[in-house]
C-alpha cells in the first residue's frame, strides 16, 4: 500500500525497522544518509511513543503499511481495544479533507488559552479554552485521526498527560499554519507534505467580496473574545459567555462549510439575495452549510452581515463599520443584538443547536 503523502519519512523508517526488522544500515542506504542519522530518528520516535496520540498514529500506520506485522503499543495508557483493530488513515483523495481539517484546528489552537483535549475513551478530540468568567468554551471538534496526524508531525505537543490529555500548538505548527494561510490564496496545489509546502487549500473559499484583503485567520484572538473583555458601567461583561458561544457556534459551521468539495457559496450575496439562491448540500459538510444558511436567514440582512463579518470572517468592529457604512462605535451594539438573536436560534434547535461540527 502506498504511503500517505503527509506521513513523515522518519516515521516510515521507524516502522520499517520496528515492525519488519529492516536493518538501520539498509534504511540509511535507501535514504542516502549515515546510519547514525537514522538511529537518532528511530530513538527520537521511540521516546515520543509515551504520547498517546503519537503511539496510536504509529500503531495505525504500522497496520496500514505493514499488514503482516502486529503493531504493539509502547504507551501503557493507550486503550487496548483501540490498538487491536486500528482503522487506516485516509488515502488520496480523502487526504485533502485531512489537510483542511488540520488547518482548521491549528487556527483554533492559535487562540489565547486554547488546548486540544483528548480523552482515552472518546473517538473525537475537542478544542477548548477558558474564558475570563471561568467557564470553558468548546470551539471545535475533530476526528481522532486528525489529532494523531498533527501530533506525529510535531505540530502539536502534549502539555498535560492523564485520562484527558491536553495539547498545545508548537512553533512548527505555527510556521506550518502561516505557510498554509499564504498558499491558500494561490491557485497552486500543495499537499500534506513536509516543509516547505503545507496544505492543499486551493479548493477552499474563505473570501466573499472583492478588495476584502487578507483575513486574520491566524490571529491569536477573535473579535468576539476581545469584545467579551469589555465591561459595562455596572461591571458586567459586554458579551456574556452564552453570546460568545453562539458566535463561535456560527463560526464553526462556517469553517466546516468551507471544507466540502466545490464550495463557491458567497454568503454575503446570499444575505442580500444577489447570489441567485442557495442550493442545499449533502453529507456532513452540506449539513454544516444548511445550518449556516438557516442561521443567517433567521438573522436577516444587517444582523446577518455583522455576524458573518465578525464571527466568521474575523473582521474587527471598526473594519465592519466602515464596510457597511455605519457610524463609529455602533457596530458593537448591533453585533450584540445579532448574537442575542443567534443564541435564541440555536436554543430553538434543542440539543442539535448546542453541538459543534
Amino acid at each position: 500500500m502506498p504511503v500517505p503523502s503527509w506521513v513523515p519519512e522518519t516515521a516510515v523508517r521507524y516502522l520499517a525497522h520496528t515492525e519488519t526488522g529492516q536493518p538501520i544500515r539498509a534504511l540509511a542506504r535507501q535514504a542516502g544518509c549515515h546510519a547514525s542519522t537514522v538511529l537518532r530518528q528511530i530513538r527520537k520516535l521511540e521516546s515520543r511513543r509515551e504520547d498517546q496520540l503519537v503511539d496510536e498514529a504509529l500503531c495505525r500506520l504500522g497496520r496500514q503499511l505493514f499488514p503482516d506485522a502486529i503493531p504493539v503499543s509502547r504507551n501503557s495508557q493507550s486503550e487496548p481495544a483501540r490498538m487491536t483493530k486500528p482503522t487506516p488513515f485516509p488515502s488520496q483523495p480523502e487526504v485533502q479533507d485531512l489537510d483542511r481539517e488540520s488547518c482548521r484546528i491549528l487556527r483554533r489552537l492559535t487562540e489565547a488559552g486554547a488546548v486540544l483535549a483528548v480523552a482515552q475513551d472518546m473517538e473525537k478530540a475537542v478544542v477548548v479554552k477558558d474564558s475570563k468568567s471561568g467557564t470553558t468554551l468548546r470551539t471545535a471538534v475533530v476526528d481522532r485521526e486528525v489529532a494523531q496526524a498533527l501530533a506525529l508531525k510535531e505540530w502539536i505537543t502534549c502539555k498535560t498527560q492523564g485520562r484527558i490529555a491536553r495539547y498545545v500548538i508548537t512553533a512548527e505548527g505555527r510556521a506550518a499554519l502561516s505557510q498554509m494561510t499564504a498558499h491558500s490564496e494561490t491557485p497552486a496545489s500543495h499537499g500534506f507534505a513536509e516543509a516547505p509546502v503545507g496544505f492543499d487549500m486551493s479548493s477552499t473559499r474563505f473570501e466573499a467580496v472583492e478588495n476584502r484583503g487578507r483575513t486574520r485567520y491566524s490571529a491569536p484572538e477573535s473579535p468576539l473574545t476581545l469584545l467579551a473583555r469589555r465591561r459595562e458601567k455596572n461591571g458586567e461583561p459586554f458579551l456574556t459567555p452564552g453570546l460568545v458561544a453562539a458566535g463561535e457556534r456560527l463560526r464553526e459551521d462556517f469553517e466546516l462549510a468551507q471544507i466540502g468539495p466545490n464550495v463557491t457559496q458567497n454568503w454575503e450575496r446570499f444575505l442580500t439575495g444577489r447570489d441567485g439562491g442557495y442550493a442545499p448540500g449533502s453529507g456532513n459538510y452540506g449539513a454544516a452549510r444548511d445550518r449556516l444558511a438557516s442561521a443567517l436567514r433567521d438573522l436577516g440582512p444587517g444582523l446577518g452581515d455583522v455576524a458573518l463579518r465578525c464571527c466568521c470572517y474575523l473582521e474587527g468592529l471598526e473594519t465592519a463599520e466602515k464596510r457597511m457604512g455605519w457610524s463609529a462605535r455602533s457596530g458593537k451594539i448591533v453585533l450584540r443584538i445579532a448574537l442575542q438573536r443567534l443564541k435564541r436560534h440555536y436554543e430553538g434547535m434543542g440539543r442539535a443547536g448546542q453541538l459543534i461540527g
